[in-house]
């Protein structure tokens, strides 16, 4: 394909963007299971287009000026520099709001956090997922700040707030992660009829987010998949959201079963999601720990949780497993870092053998996070995005190089 081709293929794109409807404008995207179906494609959609712009080394920055803050309540390597990639593709700064260094440390409320923050800026992105009930609901305490601050006149643009990881829903990664199925199969549609397992897997530490399977579940469930969700008996995901993706799955024509085995669940899978979580009781009782500071009872639960996973160290993701899978090959899905038996740990979540096999899809998996974000971005600010990206095409300019 010339270079010519590829700007046809981009301006019917976007002629079929710039058609489409969509409630993105000013609203802050905390939820995926909040948004519209229309909604969720176009954010595919705007994504899909600033990849390829980016290809065609066409730039896209939409911004002269301008703040992202970055305000990371627990740590990352993929979705901090995905933040960091996504706001620069669309010409704006990072800034790092580190809460340690920030008066935050000595008594600032989050009501006088967010307005001080934002002065110039205009996203704020969050990664709140460490205390169950607390995180998405202290994203919308700082959208709350941010509401008065603008109408009553300290802000100039109200930002808009991304959802980096949050206690419910990881939402940049599962878009992400239905980017890279949409991109393998062809369109969101052609993943009808696919069977996903969604399955707990060992890991040698506890305590990890629910925000991943509950991301996965609540999501692919909107586009017709047969989703079988696979962990041990006690195991158990937040219960509202489990059912809001049951009555999803009826909704688009597909299912969503439970399964106790993860041999029996792998069985004819498509694509296969082996990924370790906390039990929901488990992060209920941490949660309150943790707001207490007991160290000493934080050491208990966390010595009885590793024994209880200790007895399920056969829910790994190996070639015997791989084997009940569709034509014994399903596609590999991990928002990483995953636990590789004999390389990250002793024992883990995958062996390092079927790891391998499929490191460098999974890293074309994550890949596709930047484009997430920046398509939420842009979303956001611009009331009509395809008459933006068509603006982007008729300025042509380029990214690397002379114009």
């Amino acid at each position: 394909m010339n270079k010519e081709q590829g700007i046809e293929i981009l301006e019917d794109s976007i002629g079929k963007l710039s058609r489409a409807k969509s409630g993105l404008y000013g609203r802050d995207f905390l939820l995926t299971w909040e948004k519209s179906e229309s909604d969720l494609r176009t954010v595919l959609d705007v994504a899909r287009i600033l990849k390829e712009m980016r290809s065609a080394n066409i730039s896209p920055k939409v911004f002269d000026s301008g703040l992202a803050i970055s305000n990371f309540r627990d740590n990352s390597t993929r979705t901090r520099f995905s933040f960091a990639s996504a706001s620069n593709l669309l010409g704006l700064a990072v800034q790092d709001l580190d809460e340690q260094k920030s008066q935050i440390a000595h008594g600032e409320t989050v009501r006088e956090t967010a307005n001080m923050i934002s002065f110039m800026s205009d996203f704020i992105g969050i990664r709140d997922d460490i205390f169950l009930g607390e995180g998405n609901k202290y994203m919308r305490e700082v959208g709350s700040a941010l509401d008065e601050g603008f109408e009553k006149g300290v802000l100039p643009v109200r930002p808009g707030i991304i959802n980096l990881q949050c206690d419910m829903d990881h939402p940049t990664q599962s878009l992400a992660d239905l980017m890279h199925l949409s991109t393998l199969y062809g369109s969101p549609d052609k993943l009808k009829g696919k069977k996903l397992v969604m399955s707990w897997a060992y890991s040698p530490s506890y305590g990890k987010p629910l925000s991943v399977p509950q991301g996965i579940i609540s999501l692919m469930s909107r586009f017709g998949m047969n989703i079988e969700l696979a962990f041990p008996e006690g195991y158990n995901l937040i219960p509202e959201i489990v059912a809001a993706a049951e009555k999803n799955a009826r909704l688009s024509g597909g299912s969503l079963s439970i399964s106790h085995s993860m041999e029996e669940a792998m069985k004819d899978a498509d694509i296969v999601y082996p990924k370790s979580w906390a039990p929901f009781h488990i992060m209920q009782q941490r949660t309150e720990l943790l707001k207490k500071s007991d160290m000493a009872g934080l050491k208990e639960l966390e010595k009885a949780c590793l024994a209880s996973n200790a007895g399920f160290k056969g829910w790994e993701y190996d070639s015997a497993k791989k084997k009940l899978t569709r034509n014994g090959d399903a596609l590999y899905m991990h928002c990483l870092p995953a636990d590789i038996s004999g390389v990250s740990c002793e024992r883990g979540e995958v062996s390092a053998e079927e790891f391998e096999r499929h490191r460098i899809p999974t890293y074309k998996e994550a890949g596709y996070k930047p484009y997430i974000i920046a398509a939420m971005m842009l979303t956001n600010r611009f009331e009509n995005p395809g008459e933006v990206l068509a603006d982007i095409i008729k300025r042509n300019r380029k990214r690397v190089g002379i114009n």
